[in-house]
């Protein structure tokens, strides 16, 4: 089992203080639109590396108009002990963690609890630019490997540096050396840990029965291959030098990467997919990636699923519901009316978020 059995939300967003006594069930969340409800999502997924499901800044997060700052606490039950997490952020600094009373770092945090998200906003995966896809990739490639945070931050800042001599025409070769040598060296893991992903998603739906329908995944790059190595990377960024400096910017590498989708049983893009199709992918993926986790480290990760009941017809929407409580994880989910989740009647906590003056208040049904 891994699940929250306890959080408190002290001035985050909309909520001055709320606290939650969790029994590891599904979550069901429901109110009407801007109670706050997404703001407790948002919440849990802070307890996993990165910025969020919003991706915002720790000083977007602060109530207003105080802005005082916040803080979050949980008690995670996991598979083999309990763990007491806090996360913070105090004058809009870079947020803080704490496991069991002391200091950690996001990446030891990933390593105690996984947490993945389906959000309104990745509606618009398959049809919007790849780079929503390359971090739709990145966030289930840090779920099985907490470590690929820093390997893409690592990345990108020797890319941007690199790139700031190729604006500057720099045509000093030991400048370069010194940063290639470290994009090759994260780069190389980035793709590795995006090509383990995708194996695991496609083994997970492959396996699976299900309601939703499989998704064929292809990892691809919009202008020529990838190299295989370490050294066959650095190899092609020493190559490109000459066409990077006439672009003004790196031409190879995995920030040219994107993820293709198609509907296998069909054989069409998901991009050419109904909208009702290309969320139903979207859940089938998101699932897998639980499925994966549960295989792989013992226990499904904690979903986070934003009004995605309003997106699904009774039939489907029942199905997943089945699916979640036969995964065993403990799922959040979000929605604007209680009918949303009478499928899940009795095997789900029930919690209404309304508005009172600007301040949410949560009661449990």
């Amino acid at each position: 089992m891994l699940a929250l059995t306890a959080l408190t939300l002290s001035h985050f967003r909309s909520h001055l203080r709320a606290e939650l006594h969790l029994d590891g069930r599904p979550v069901a969340i429901y109110g009407n639109n801007g109670a706050g409800k997404t703001n407790i999502l948002e919440a849990v997924s802070l307890f996993s590396p990165g910025r969020g499901l919003r991706r915002a800044s720790a000083a977007d997060m602060a109530r207003q108009p105080e802005a005082l700052g916040w803080k979050l606490k949980a008690t995670l039950q996991a598979p083999s002990q309990a763990y007491e997490l806090e996360t913070w952020s105090e004058g809009g600094n870079a947020r803080q963690v704490k496991i069991d009373n002391k200091s950690a770092s996001q990446v030891a945090l990933g390593q105690v609890v996984r947490v993945v998200w389906l959000i309104p906003a990745m509606d618009r995966l398959w049809i919007e630019a790849a780079e929503g896809r390359r971090r739709f990739l990145d966030r289930i490639a840090l779920s099985f490997e907490p470590a690929h945070a820093e390997a893409s931050l690592d990345y990108e800042k020797a890319m941007r540096e690199r790139n700031r001599l190729l604006k500057e025409q720099v045509r000093d070769a030991a400048w370069y050396r010194v940063l290639e040598d470290r994009m090759a060296a994260a780069g190389h893991r980035v793709h590795a840990a995006r090509v383990a992903a995708v194996d695991l998603l496609q083994q997970a739906q492959t396996e699976a029965e299900t309601a939703f329908p499989a998704a064929e995944l292809e990892l691809i790059q919009s202008e020529g291959s990838m190299p295989g190595s370490e050294a066959d990377f650095k190899a092609a960024l020493e190559e490109s030098r000459f066409r990077d400096l006439a672009a003004g910017r790196t031409l190879v590498g995995p920030h040219r990467s994107d993820l293709i989708g198609t509907y296998r049983a069909k054989g069409i893009p998901a991009r050419e997919c109904s909208t009702g199709e290309q969320k139903a992918l979207l859940v089938s993926l998101i699932l897998a990636n639980a499925r994966a986790l549960a295989a792989r480290e013992g226990a499904p990760p904690i979903l986070l699923l934003d009004e995605v009941a309003a997106h699904l017809d009774a039939a489907r929407r029942a199905a997943l519901y089945d699916e979640i409580c036969a995964l065993g994880t403990q799922a959040w989910m979000t929605g604007t009316g209680a009918e949303l989740f009478a499928e899940l009647a009795g095997r789900a906590q029930l919690l209404e978020v309304s508005d009172s003056g600007g301040t949410s208040e949560i009661s449990q049904v």
